[in-house]
């Protein structure tokens, strides 16, 4: 695709927002090239609102309870995303599904960020899953969003050691770390242009020099 003139991404959250931080602080060091226009969160307690505000972000709460169907919750998505010309949607910590009505606005615009090297540990309590699996590695992935739950084309991911002691906390707080280096990265790729998808492969300009560790 080509660059993208519309450098404003909207960023939806549910929790703490270190991801969204990660995004502000990149932006503020003049590593990444965008604007966040919008934080929206499904929780009015959600942490990460405050982190926006206190950035002089606007910062708002749609309660997914409100509405009969997910969605009906979407397309309010899709309506506030838009009021606001947000060109790419960075989903941080955001824990409800993506429904068609948000894909079909954002096509190829939308991004996830999982604590895993998927296709392995999709889904909730990823760093539990790989613990309990045995696995020697894990890490990072940032894709693009599809229908499929944590499905869509891989961008960047970056790898993680899984240590002998390792518990999920201990091993979700080093994948952390390397969330808020790949997801920077990965949103900067996007506004770039250049790339493509091919199938289910993702296609960049040219191969990240920091995709893993």
């Amino acid at each position: 695709m080509p660059e993208s003139s519309n450098r404003r991404v909207g960023v939806l959250i549910s929790g703490r927002g270190t991801n969204l931080q990660a995004l502000i602080d990149a932006i503020e060091a003049r590593r990444l090239n965008a604007t966040i226009a919008v934080v929206i969160s499904n929780r009015a307690d959600a942490a990460g609102l405050q982190r926006a505000r206190a950035a002089g972000i606007e910062a708002i709460t749609l309660p997914h309870r409100a509405y009969a169907t997910r969605d009906d919750y979407d397309r309010a998505l899709v309506k506030e995303l838009q009021a606001r010309d947000a060109g790419l949607v960075c989903l941080a910590g955001f824990m409800r599904l993506v429904g068609e009505p948000l894909i079909a606005a954002f096509p190829n615009r939308i991004l996830n960020i999982h604590p895993s090297l998927l296709p392995a540990f999709p889904g909730l309590d990823a760093q539990k899953q790989a613990i309990e699996y045995g696995v020697k590695v894990s890490g990072v992935t940032v894709h693009l969003v599809t229908a499929e739950l944590d499905g869509g084309p891989i961008i960047v991911q970056r790898s993680v050691p899984v240590m002998p002691g390792d518990t999920a906390d201990t091993l979700a707080a080093r994948i952390l770390e390397q969330e808020h280096l790949a997801y920077p990265e990965a949103v900067q790729m996007i506004l770039d242009g250049g790339w493509r998808v091919d199938g289910r492969r993702f296609v960049a300009a040219k191969s990240p020099t920091s995709a893993a560790t």
